[in-house]
């Protein structure tokens, strides 16, 4: 099988010279090209016809992000953003990208080559066997139902790659009355904060950052920081979160699994389970201890999917009951709780 032709899109020289050296160190990788602003990437797709392009979000002349949205629509590529911490990856990932890696702050040797190694040459490969331009967001035409809800409910979902803006597909979806939502999504730290700023301004429901002690209540919607296991607990009789744990589970921190299985354990037939696009089997488990509890899931279907890994995994070991596109996921969250 031939190596993964990457274009590498960076105004710092210094900087593209050490990710064209760290990607070309991976055999399955080769970096075939590389440009220092949007017009040479532009002529550099044409001429080399790489496989996934990695691209900085700032970038002279014209910006990495209105680069994207300028190309995707003419000439759909799997791409890689590169950032610093800043919400501005967002809009790159609203414009399509597949995903995106934090550019580290401190450029010594040792943090560079787990940047390169473990983190940037890892998302490369999964951006190559991503579908892009696939995801057309048009509503399905289905009419929620509203329901009077209590807090013994609850509904945990789990993403990773494409999951933004899958996530963001399913919670735009959900009014007030929707119970309390709970979400894994793998995102580096700092980058969670800001995508839930991000939520709360575009949807009806509440969204903010998971910290130890939230109680999950109806219209409103946590998510797992991003260098912690989010979990829940029952406290007095309600639920509530609790964000502890640095170690790695299924290679993430959070993990999708350590919140599914707290729900099977602590939620069981009262919860819904969503399981959205991403890379490898992380949720698979717990989404299973979930069913086995008598909770109701959901997987999202290939279709719709970004990158079919961790919804496939689920499907495989029998614990998706449901399998659906992303843009019919809240319609049927409304039509299980109703019943």
């Amino acid at each position: 099988m031939r190596p993964i032709r990457v274009l590498v899109v960076d105004d710092s020289m210094m900087f593209r010279t050490m990710l064209v050296k760290g990607l070309n160190a991976d055999p399955n990788i080769e970096v075939v090209a590389q440009a220092e602003d949007a017009y040479a990437a532009r002529d550099a797709i044409v001429k080399y016809k790489p496989d996934v392009m990695t691209l900085d979000v700032e970038l002279p002349r014209m910006s990495g992000i209105e680069f994207l949205r300028r190309l995707m629509p003419q000439y759909p590529l799997p791409v890689v953003m590169i950032s610093a911490l800043s919400d501005k990856v967002f809009d790159a990932l609203e414009a399509g990208a597949v995903d995106f890696v934090s550019k580290p702050d401190n450029l010594n040797a040792a943090q560079l080559n787990v940047f390169l190694t473990q983190e940037l040459a890892a998302k490369v490969k999964i951006a190559s066997t991503a579908k892009v331009g696939k995801l057309k967001r048009v509503d399905t035409g289905t009419v929620l139902q509203h329901i009077n809800t209590d807090q013994s409910r609850v509904v945990a979902i789990g993403a990773s790659t494409g999951g933004t803006e899958a996530t963001f597909e399913v919670v735009k979806r959900f009014h007030r009355d929707i119970p309390g939502v709970v979400i894994t999504q793998h995102m580096p730290p700092g980058f969670t904060q800001m995508y839930a700023d991000r939520l709360n301004n575009q949807c009806e429901v509440a969204v903010k950052e998971a910290q130890t002690g939230d109680r999950v209540l109806p219209g409103q919607v946590l998510i797992a920081p991003g260098d912690r296991h989010m979990r829940i607990v029952k406290v007095g009789g309600f639920y509530q979160v609790e964000c502890s744990g640095t170690d790695r589970v299924n290679g993430h921190c959070p993990s999708v699994d350590v919140l599914f299985s707290s729900v099977a354990k602590t939620v069981g037939k009262n919860a819904i389970g969503v399981i959205l696009t991403g890379m490898g089997g992380d949720g698979a488990r717990g989404l299973l201890e979930m069913r086995n509890a008598g909770a109701q899931t959901i997987g999202q279907d290939e279709a719709t999917c970004v990158v079919y890994g961790m919804p496939k995994v689920a499907y495989d070991i029998g614990a998706v009951q449901h399998r659906l596109a992303v843009t019919a996921i809240a319609g049927k969250v409304y039509s299980l709780l109703s019943k």
